[in-house]
C-alpha cells in the first residue's frame, strides 16, 4: 500500500513542509513517486520518518540525522558505527534526565514548603523580601 504525503503526514505526525523538507534534504531516501510524479510511501518508508522523529525529539540535528541515514544506506558494516551514535546520545539523554530529577528535587521541596507554611506548620521566609527576624 502507498500513501501520498497527507496521508504520511497523518501517519507520522509530521507537517507537510516538515516531510517534504526531510525528503529533499534525503533524510527519506528512495522516495517512490507515483504516475503524477508526487511522492507516495510505503510502510517501510513511514516506519522509517518515524524513526527520524525519533532522533529529532532527542536532539539530533539534521546534519546527525544525515550521517545516520547515509550509514544505514551502506548496511550491516556501519552497524558499530551507528551505534556509537546512538551511544552518545542517549548519555546525552540521560545528563538530561538527571538534570530533570534535580528540578525535580527543588519543586517538590518547594512544594512541601509551601504546604508546610499554608498548613501552619512553618513560617514563611523569602529571599526576596527583608528578613524581619530583627
Amino acid at each position: 500500500m502507498f500513501y501520498t504525503m497527507k496521508q504520511a503526514c497523518e501517519l507520522t505526525g509530521m507537517t507537510y513542509q516538515g516531510l517534504k523538507f526531510y525528503c529533499n534534504e534525503g533524510l527519506v531516501p528512495n522516495v517512490k513517486r507515483n504516475i503524477s510524479n508526487h511522492r507516495v510511501f510505503d510502510e517501510r518508508d513511514i516506519a522509517w520518518i518515524k524513526s527520524l522523529l525519533c532522533l529529532r525529539d532527542c536532539g539530533m540535528g539534521i546534519q546527525d540525522m544525515k550521517k545516520y541515514t547515509s550509514l544505514c544506506l551502506i548496511g550491516k558494516s556501519t552497524i558499530p558505527e551507528r551505534k556509537a551514535i546512538l551511544q552518545a546520545k542517549r548519555e546525552e539523554i540521560q545528563g538530561h534526565i538527571r538534570e530533570l530529577e534535580e528540578t525535580l528535587k527543588y519543586i517538590d521541596a518547594k512544594e512541601e514548603f509551601y504546604n508546610d507554611v499554608l498548613a501552619g506548620r512553618r513560617d514563611y521566609v523569602s529571599n526576596l523580601l527583608p528578613c524581619t527576624c530583627i
